[in-house]
This record gives structure tokens, C-alpha cells and sequence, in this order.
């Protein structure tokens, strides 16, 4: 699964409400508390990932928070 750029797609998860993922490579995280991080340079195998994970808040953990350079946006 590619992941749409400039769409806003709905996420299943706990921790995540929605995700946006930009043709100039930023991943923006909507949080169910309604904050929402705009997240550089993130490589589409990594935004794929997090599309068909399981779990959405462990793959976040895992493999974007404190690795990517970010912008808290709201």
C-alpha cells in the first residue's frame, strides 16, 4: 500500500486520529488529544508501515517519535 500524498486519511488506533503524508516527505500526526506534529523527511517505507500496523501507537513509538526532526503544528 503507497501512501497518498497530501491526503488526510482516518487511522484506527488509540493514539492517532488521522495522518497526512506530503510529496516533500512530511508526515503530519493528527492525536486523539488534538494535537497534531508535522514530522520531516520521513521515507514513504516508514509511512507505509504505519499504515498496515497493527498497532499504530507501538509502530510510532518504534520507528518515528524521537527520530525524525518535528513541528508541533496545533
Amino acid at each position: 500500500m503507497s501512501p497518498v500524498a497530501d491526503a488526510r486519511i482516518a487511522v484506527v488506533s488509540s493514539l492517532l486520529a488521522s495522518m497526512r503524508y506530503s510529496s516533500q516527505a512530511t508526515l503530519d500526526l493528527e492525536f486523539r488529544s488534538g494535537v497534531v506534529y508535522r514530522y520531516f523527511i520521513v521515507p514513504c517505507a516508514i509511512v507505509e508501515g504505519l499504515q498496515i500496523a497493527a498497532s499504530k501507537g507501538t509502530y510510532f513509538n518504534r520507528y518515528i517519535k524521537a527520530r525524525f526532526p518535528y513541528q508541533r503544528l496545533v
